[in-house]
């Protein structure tokens, strides 16, 4: 596909119309992964907003706690830390992923304390990382990753860095309801005893498509309300939910729902919009939009709810979208960024 250039803030959410595959796949360190590695941009440059949108963002910008954030991976952005850093500072995101196995791997104390340095000159603060742990395989595995585990969040800790995330698989072809939940609570609790030492917060995603529910024999979690079972299973007080609009719509959520968390339960935030033309019960996980692309997600009471029990970590897309991934670097940071801003303008007054 070649390059693209959009001229309005409208014509830069209508351009993203497809959507990539859902490929669960195994990375480099054999930690299963959902999301696919595509590139990211920003909207400040690319000079899109108007007197008129300055002006109605102006409400949302005081009122808004939490941070604007970019994970170059998941929007197809290829980027290491130090590029990260300068593409948020150069397209005005607020928050950029740790890459702690990057630090641990290559990273010197006198390089990490400049890029540091760099960061906080800038107000910039840290998104999340994906656990490092593959809980869901077998105990000899699981039991191989844990080892591995407090090293990687000693690493965090000297970052700075104090969140990590998951995903849960809503079903599974083996493992009942209640042998899954005992199985995730002991698991999951383990690692989160390890990351609360080092003044880390574990955030769990629950997937409400109703294909992935009924993909394998015994269904899983697949809502809020049963997130939260989860989360009182594990019974750690640094464990909460990466909310995302595209599963909170899927599940049938509402802003009641939102209304029922305080900020510190919530540790990640994803803001999407699903394809038009799909009932809720038939979208699926890997294809997505970025957010107003399409208007079947109300992203409106979604980011009022955020602003309303006064959320404060960071925001990202995670649109599994084709098309933004064909783009360069700097021309899909700049799509991203102007559909975020898109998004926040519905709630800025």
């Amino acid at each position: 596909m070649s390059c693209v250039w959009v001229k309005s803030l409208e014509g830069a959410v209508r351009f993203l119309g497809t959507h990539a595959k859902s490929i669960y796949w195994f990375n480099k360190h054999g930690i299963m992964e959902r999301r696919k590695f595509i590139r990211n941009a920003s909207f400040l440059s690319l000079g899109l907003a108007s007197l008129s949108f300055s002006q109605s963002m102006a409400k949302i910008e005081a009122e808004r706690k939490f941070k604007i954030s970019l994970n170059p991976g998941i929007i197809g952005v290829k980027a290491n830390f130090a590029q990260t850093l300068d593409y948020a500072i150069q397209f005005g995101y607020e928050a950029i992923s740790p890459f702690t196995q990057e630090v641990m791997d290559n990273y010197s104390d006198g390089q990490l304390n400049a890029i540091l340095g760099k960061m906080k000159s800038h107000d910039i603060t840290y998104d999340s990382n994906n656990i490092p742990v593959e809980y869901r395989q077998d105990r000899t595995r699981f039991d191989e990753d844990f080892k591995k585990l407090r090293k990687f969040c000693q690493t965090m800790e000297k970052q700075g860095a104090t969140r990590i995330n998951t995903w849960i698989i809503s079903s599974h072809p083996e493992l009942t309801y209640n042998e899954n939940m005992k199985q995730h609570a002991h698991r999951l609790g383990e690692c989160a005893k390890v990351m609360n030492d080092h003044g880390i917060k574990l955030g769990i995603e629950y997937l409400g498509t109703r294909p992935m529910l009924v993909a394998a024999r015994y269904p899983f979690i697949s809502s809020m309300k049963e997130g939260k079972e989860l989360i009182g299973e594990i019974g750690q007080s640094n464990v909460g939910f990466v909310l995302d609009s595209f599963h909170w719509y899927c599940a049938d959520e509402t802003i009641a729902d939102i209304h029922t968390l305080k900020p510190e339960d919530i540790v990640v935030v994803d803001i999407n919009d699903a394809r038009a033309g799909f009932t809720r019960e038939t979208q699926v996980d890997g294809k997505r939009e970025l957010p107003m692309a399409t208007g079947v997600i109300h992203i409106k009471e979604f980011l009022q709810g955020l602003l309303d029990i006064g959320y404060d970590g960071p925001l990202r897309t995670e649109p599994f979208n084709q098309p933004l991934n064909d783009l360069d670097n700097e021309e899909a940071l700049e799509v991203n960024m102007a559909a975020i801003r898109k998004a926040l303008e519905t709630v800025g007054g």
